[in-house]
């Protein structure tokens, strides 16, 4: 039974699938936020080594007058700003506790420390293991935590987009939400760094079942010229979750916190169980025609549509087909029934995927990316953080207006090369004109939006029903082996400043010149078969 057929009977966009919708993208904002907070959980906050000899631990403070005669440093807008791992040695005048240090008590003999004193308007988790994470020679280690987070995106988009396609997306939806929840308790709670890393991989493992699920239950519960929202009105939540995140950490500087408020509240989206249906594409394909009915009287009720003599009797002979219709449909399922395998025997299909891989991955690596580097701007992190959030809503609604417009293929091109472009300007911008370099940074970050928005509903258009979930899952899989790299890349700029953005600029140059490859979807159904998907745009 054709599934865009019975869309068309039922209407594919009404008061069904509205209300679905609502219940379906409020999950994915508190997703996001989960996938998106370990960027602050494991960012280095200001410290400076501890100076015993002029002042006491239980009350020092990050900002002191003395500190250029005691630490090395450098000025910044006007302010001194310490060194974190060495200090200047003391000449050994007994002058203990009392805040009274001056210059001539100190040499120009650096030392390194082996206690920090950390500013006070921010709790990160190395303030809780600081002997395991300060000073550059450790910095791998949070780089590693933001590593560990792409690493469960990674097993998630594998291992519940599996279960998605055997078991159905509503159930698989349902259990990556509590897994989400209580792995994110477990961050929070975790009190050692191999807890926390542990905890923040299966955290992520959840956060992906869930954006994945509603981002396959929608796309199968819209008509195909409304199918595009499903990959935009998750990108809005996604970058709602940002800002939220963004915002709960600017008032609330304790990570434990932090974790909890972003973690427990989805445990109400439980309820969503008895609200949120099967995927009716996934009960046709699977041949329950039983419970694809129930839904489908729900939805023309809903909707209020009048289901066709045809559609009814289809649904009421066992099958969905007449007797005489049945075996032939059966054979031809048996000669194109597509599984992972045939897939991959396509040299159409083949070539395809290998280049959606490369447009994946770079959307991974780029994305989270700059999100990591928008903390390393100059002026306010948290400031910054927000805004290239909340660009990434601009760049998700050009998405939506230019895959209708132009099509899929040349809008992914055109937004992979202006995000490259705006890439390597900004990685030669001199770090003092902080406009320039703050807008090269937004527009690449809105370009990026773009090509990530309108690569989802271009992968789930281009592959066949039965595997849809799991490719997606599988594409995502792959592109997180590049994303893995991600919190690696900001270091780089310990060796030249412009190497970050150099990285991040090269690669959206070389996916928009193989986007070329890929056919046009635009106004295509979606495909049950593996002949149905070699022959788009065709």
């Amino acid at each position: 039974m054709d599934h865009d057929a019975v869309l068309e009977e039922i209407g594919g966009f009404g008061k069904y699938q509205i209300k679905i919708l609502l219940f379906l993208l409020l999950p994915v904002i508190f997703s996001s936020a989960n996938t998106v907070a370990y960027i602050f959980i494991a960012r280095a906050p200001p410290y400076r080594c501890y100076i015993d000899q002029c002042e006491q631990f239980e009350s020092a403070t990050y900002d002191q007058d003395w500190l250029q005669y005691a630490v090395p440093g450098s000025i910044s807008s006007g302010k001194f700003v310490p060194e974190g791992c060495f200090k200047y040695s003391y000449n050994d005048i007994a002058i203990t506790g009392n805040n009274t240090c001056q210059a001539n008590l100190f040499s120009q003999q650096i030392i390194k420390c082996d206690s920090w004193i950390f500013d006070e308007n921010e709790v990160t988790m190395i303030n809780d293991w600081p002997s395991e994470m300060t000073c550059t020679e450790n910095e791998w280690k949070l780089a590693l935590i933001g590593t560990s987070n792409f690493a469960g995106v990674m097993m998630g988009s594998a291992v519940f987009g599996l279960i998605a396609d055997l078991y159905g997306r509503q159930p698989t939806f349902i259990f990556a939400n509590i897994f989400m929840v209580f792995t994110g308790i477990g961050q929070a709670l975790s009190i050692s760094y191999t807890m926390l890393f542990i905890f923040t991989l299966l955290n992520s493992a959840g956060t992906t079942g869930v954006y994945f699920s509603v981002f396959v239950l929608i796309i199968e519960m819209l008509d195909k010229k409304k199918r595009e929202l499903s990959s935009v009105l998750l990108n809005y939540m996604f970058a709602i979750g940002g800002v939220m995140a963004g915002v709960i950490v600017y008032f609330e500087r304790n990570w434990r916190h932090l974790t909890l408020w972003i973690a427990a509240p989805p445990i109400i989206f439980i309820f969503e169980y008895w609200f949120v249906p099967e995927s009716l594409c996934w009960l046709l394909s699977n041949k329950l025609y039983s419970r694809a009915y129930k839904i489908v009287q729900k939805a023309a009720k809903d909707n209020k549509k009048e289901l066709s003599a045809n559609i009814i009797n289809q649904f009421e002979t066992q099958n969905g087909f007449k007797a005489s219709e049945l075996q032939e449909s059966q054979a031809l399922k048996k000669r194109s029934k597509t599984n992972y395998i045939e897939l991959l025997k396509s040299k159409i299909l083949l070539i395809r995927i290998l280049v959606l891989c490369f447009i994946w991955s770079t959307n991974t690596l780029v994305f989270y990316g700059l999100s990591l580097y928008s903390v390393s701007l100059s002026g306010n992190i948290y400031f910054n953080f927000i805004f290239g959030s909340l660009i990434e809503i601009p760049g998700t609604t050009i998405a939506w207006i230019v895959m209708n417009k132009i099509g899929r293929r040349y809008s992914l091109v055109i937004s992979f090369l202006i995000c490259g472009i705006g890439s390597v300007v900004g990685a030669f911008v001199d770090a003092e004109i902080v406009w320039l370099q703050v807008c090269s940074f937004l527009i690449s970050k809105m370009a990026i939006s773009t090509a990530f928005t309108i690569t989802c509903v271009y992968t789930a258009e281009m592959m066949p029903t039965n595997t849809r979930s799991g490719c997606v899952g599988a594409f995502s899989t792959i592109s997180r082996l590049s994303s893995l790299l991600a919190p690696f890349v900001p270091l780089l700029k310990n060796y030249y400043s412009f190497l970050p953005l150099l990285v991040f600029g090269s690669f959206p140059l070389a996916a928009g010149c193989l986007s070329l490859l890929l056919p046009e979807t635009l106004g295509s159904s979606l495909p049950d078969t593996i002949i149905e998907a070699e022959n788009i745009g065709i």
